[in-house]
Parts: C-alpha cells; structure tokens; sequence
C-alpha cells in the first residue's frame, strides 16, 4: 500500500479510501451488506493496508456510522492507525433543525456522529452538500470550533460548484478560521466535468481530491452492460444510476475493456489506475461489497497507464450536465 499527504495538508492517507456506503441494515437499500458479511471485506482492506475509511450519517440512517465504529475499533488496536472520515447536512429527523449546515444542526451532528462511531473525534469532517439556507459565515464559523475542540482534525467538502468551494474557503480565510483540505467530488472516467473548474482550483489552492463513486456505480466495473442488462444486486435496484450515467457513457466502458483486455487485468483496475494517475487526486474512495473489490482497488495501484492507453480511455468522453451537486 502507498500512502500520500491529503492535499497540502500532513494528514497521509492510503492510496485508496473505503468506502462505508455499501454498509448497513438492508432495510434502506437492496444492495446493502449486513455488519456480519461486512466485517472479513473491511478486514481484508486492513489486511490489504487501507487506512482511510469514508461514511456519513445520513448513511442507512446512522446504522452505517455504528457498523463504522464497531468495525475499525475491532480491527485496529490504536485510534491514531487509522483516518475516519465523515460527513453532514442531510436530514436526520423531521424537525426543521434535523439538517442543513447551521450552527444548532451542525454542532448536534458532529456529537451524534461521535457518539455512534464511538470515537472522541474524527480526523476529516466534511459538508456533504452545499446548505443555500444558512450564511456561508455561519458554518464555517461553527466548523472552526469542531476543529477547535478537538472533535475533527481537518473539514472537507463535497459535491458543490467551483465558486462555492472558493467563497468557503475565502470566508474562512478572511476570518481566521479552519480551512477545508479536501475536496470529495464526483469524478469517474465517465463523468468528467469537474475538470473544467473545481480540480484546477483544487490544485491551485493545494486541495486533495478524494473522488467518490470511481467506478461510476459499478458501470466501469461491468456492472451494466447496453441495452439495460445488469450484472449485481445493486445495478439492478440502483435508480440513481440510470439518471447520472446513459448509453453514451458505454463507449467509454468498451475503452476501459479494450485496455483492460491488453493488460490482462480487471476493468475496475484500469478505471481506478486512471484517477489514480491524475495530479489532484490524493485517493478515490472505493465502495466495495465483496472481498474481490477490495483486491481489485488495492491492484490498481500498480498499474501505470502509457499515455497512449490514457489517450485511448479519454477519447470517447461525452460532456454531461452537472451531476451530483443536490
């Protein structure tokens, strides 16, 4: 396993983030896998060297924070072996105040999620959404005094427009106060808007990029195949898919294939050796829902593309709409 600085930040990170989405009770998605058969394939990337693990906790309502917790604490005997990492701003409860980005919310999350990792603190705390309802003042305000307590090391972002990310950062520049250190995108082979403005402002500023959902939603692993087959339990119960990816975006699967097949390697590692080869990217964060996923995230870092197999996976890229902001 390698192991790279976040950004222009001290925090190191393994070259590939777990990620804990795919974990919960089954109740909320299909495709969810149960804590027991979740325990050996976070035990393999312990094995494997991952130390970087991603969740949230609007994730299956909590529960994927509680597996979270339940499972680093089994697996590593010191806190300090391993980097968690979580986020805020979707709804909890129905109150008025169970979401968004504002002080009364964001203080009673962070506490919350702490309590349901059963940790004293998280080392990467990030805003999943960009809140248009509260002041940008007020939360990076109330995100300096996380980091000020000792509940979070560094904050991070999610999915926003590239001026939003720079106004937050300003605000909290202006004022003193913690700045962000990471960037958690939207960004895969097949969706590659983010390269228009927020990753040259990521490099620029010295952000690591830790790119969510890098293989598409299982599209690049060969999940889907045109004309609507599906190939996995979450392919097939995964609507979300359907509306951010379309058979346009096969062409570049059929890339990813082609060079995949000269390699003599998995597809998965060819999609995730590319993001690994971009300069910003510090690690994708890969969900895996079986022991093989984690093999084939862990391989990909031995892969280095020639430009010519590079050339040939960006070809057939087709500009979408913006994705994932909401």
């Amino acid at each position: 396993m390698d192991y790279r600085r976040l950004g222009s930040s001290g925090l190191r990170i393994s070259r590939v983030g777990l990620g804990m989405m795919s974990y919960g009770d089954g109740g909320t998605r299909e495709w969810h896998v149960r804590e027991d058969r979740a325990e050996s394939i976070v035990r393999r990337a312990v094995e494997s060297g991952i130390t970087f693990f991603d969740t949230a906790d609007m994730y299956s309502d909590g529960r994927t924070e509680e597996i979270t917790g339940r499972l680093l604490a089994k697996l590593f005997t010191c806190r300090d072996d391993y980097v968690l990492a979580t986020k805020v701003f979707f709804p909890m409860g129905d109150g008025p105040n169970d979401g968004g980005l504002s002080r009364k919310h964001v203080l009673s999350a962070i506490d919350a999620s702490l309590t349901r990792l059963a940790t004293d603190y998280v080392d990467l705390y990030q805003i999943h959404r960009w809140d248009y309802e509260t002041p940008i003042e007020e939360t990076m305000g109330v995100l300096h005094e996380v980091v000020q307590s000792g509940k979070a090391r560094y904050i991070g972002a999610s999915s926003m427009f590239a001026w939003q990310f720079a106004k937050a950062q300003q605000t909290a520049q202006a004022a003193d106060w913690t700045r962000f250190v990471a960037m958690q995108n939207h960004y895969n082979l097949v969706y590659r808007e983010e390269e228009r403005e927020m990753i040259p402002l990521c490099i620029d500023q010295g952000i690591g990029i830790i790119p969510y959902s890098p293989l598409a939603r299982g599209l690049l692993a060969g999940s889907r195949e045109r004309g609507g087959v599906r190939r996995s339990v979450r392919s097939g119960t995964d609507p979300l898919a359907d509306e951010m990816y379309g058979e346009g975006d096969f062409d570049v699967v059929d890339a990813v294939r082609e060079v995949a097949a000269g390699r003599g390697v998995a597809p998965a590692q060819v999609a995730l050796a590319w993001l690994m080869g971009k300069q910003a990217v510090s690690a994708p964060i890969v969900g895996a829902t079986c022991e093989s996923h984690v093999a084939d995230a862990v391989a990909a870092i031995d892969v280095t593309l020639t430009k010519e197999e590079v050339a040939t996976l960006e070809a057939p890229y087709k500009p979408h709409g913006v994705l994932g902001h909401h």
